[in-house]
């Protein structure tokens, strides 16, 4: 496992502060429907989502849309606001453009977890690009590894109230 695949040690949770974040869900675990930032349903899913999934509405991300975040843990109802720990982030790039998912949880994630994670945002990614494609959208999909939480909040910018809506169709 390289650099970027890694979730933050423990030694570096003594060095700083982790992130907290408020992230409003939009896809709860265990559901088909794939609901954008401004609830439309993008698409439904022949296999249901493993985690919690959702956005943080003071930040956008690098694409023009919420700042994604997932939430380990039990099943939360569509619409919760939980204010909770960004422990990491992973970076996926849809379309050619870096789109960011903090990772959330209570508590520090176990390295199983980071790796399930990460293993889910590869296929994504992959199944991402098979619908980009169908929908003739072109550009590079991936799942480009693991970074500090700290670095996708640096990288995204606070939300105006003049935004209505990501700027591209996803």
């Amino acid at each position: 496992m390289n650099d970027e695949d890694r979730s933050p040690s423990h030694a570096q949770e003594a060095t700083f502060e982790v992130p907290e974040v408020e992230v409003v869900i939009e896809i709860p675990r265990g559901s088909f429907l794939k609901r954008g930032s401004t609830g439309h349903i993008d698409f439904i899913s022949p296999l249901p989502c493993p985690y919690n999934y959702g956005s943080v509405p003071k930040f956008l991300g690098l694409e023009g849309d919420l700042l994604d975040a997932l939430i380990l843990g039990p099943r939360l109802p569509v619409g919760t606001r939980i204010r909770v720990k960004a422990w990491g982030a992973v970076i996926l790039t849809d379309r050619g453009m870096t789109d960011d998912k903090l990772i959330c949880s209570d508590r520090r994630p176990s390295l199983s977890e980071c790796q399930n994670v990460l293993r889910f945002f590869r296929f994504y990614a992959k199944c991402k690009g098979i619908l980009n494609i169908w929908r003739r959208r072109p550009g590079r999909n991936a799942c480009d590894g693991w970074c500090e939480a700290a670095q996708a909040l640096a990288r995204a910018r606070p939300r105006h109230d003049s935004w209505k809506e990501p700027p591209v169709a996803f």
